[in-house]
Order: C-alpha cells, then sequence, then structure tokens
C-alpha cells in the first residue's frame, strides 16, 4: 500500500520466492494502483478537508466495508487496518462499520479500496 496522506492511495500485491522481491513487486504494483481519495466536510466548511463527502461502501468476496463521515476530532472509528489505510488517504475522521469475515487482511482492505474508490463515482456540487 503506498499513499501521499493528502488524497492519493494505492493498492497492490505480489507473490514471489523471496521476501525482498515481493515487498518491490507489491509497491511497484500499488503505484500503479493509485487512485485519487474524495475529501469534504461535515457540517461547516472550516479548514481543511477532513472527512468523506457522504457515505460510501465497498465490497471484497465476503466483507462488506461502509464509511460514514464524521464531525471534526472524533478521529478514525474502526480497526487497525481502517486506521492504516485512512491515514494513508489523509482522511483524518470517519466512522466505518464492517461484516463479514473480516480477519482475511486482504479482502478487508480490497472491499475498504473498493470504497474508496467510489468517491469519485459521485459527483457532488
Amino acid at each position: 500500500m503506498v499513499g501521499d496522506s493528502n488524497g492519493h492511495i494505492g493498492l497492490g500485491s505480489k507473490c514471489s520466492k523471496e521476501v525482498a522481491t515481493a515487498i518491490r513487486g507489491g509497491i511497484i504494483s500499488a503505484k500503479m494502483n493509485l487512485i485519487p481519495v474524495r475529501r469534504g466536510y461535515w457540517g461547516n466548511r472550516i479548514g481543511t478537508p477532513h472527512t468523506m463527502p457522504m457515505k460510501l461502501h465497498g465490497k471484497s468476496a465476503s466483507v462488506r466495508v461502509r464509511l460514514i463521515p464524521a464531525p471534526r476530532g472524533s478521529g478514525i472509528v474502526g480497526s487497525m487496518t481502517t486506521k492504516k489505510i485512512m491515514s494513508f488517504a489523509g482522511v483524518t475522521d470517519i466512522f466505518s462499520c464492517s461484516c463479514g469475515h473480516t480477519r482475511t487482511k486482504g479482502n478487508f482492505m480490497k472491499a475498504t479500496f473498493a470504497a474508496l474508490k467510489a468517491s469519485y463515482g459521485y459527483l457532488t456540487p
């Protein structure tokens, strides 16, 4: 996973016989799958965007993830994986709920990534 903490994130995976080669290939794959993340406000439009502009959902295999906008100062309410992904994306306040077999980290990350990808699926004024 790669991100600039300013609205861009990428997710990639790679299999290899050696660990270093797999990590390097995963980073390259993540850079190739870079997407923009739409950020917005909850309530007043004061300061920089801190949350998502609308409710989003994503799905991968049995895992379903829903991202809900949160007021400023509430932080990222979710699992450690969600917190890591949102910090890479530059989102500081969000509520999340998930269902399914979320212990499968790969599918959980893919579902969260799909939800973030859907943020540019809706164009709000």
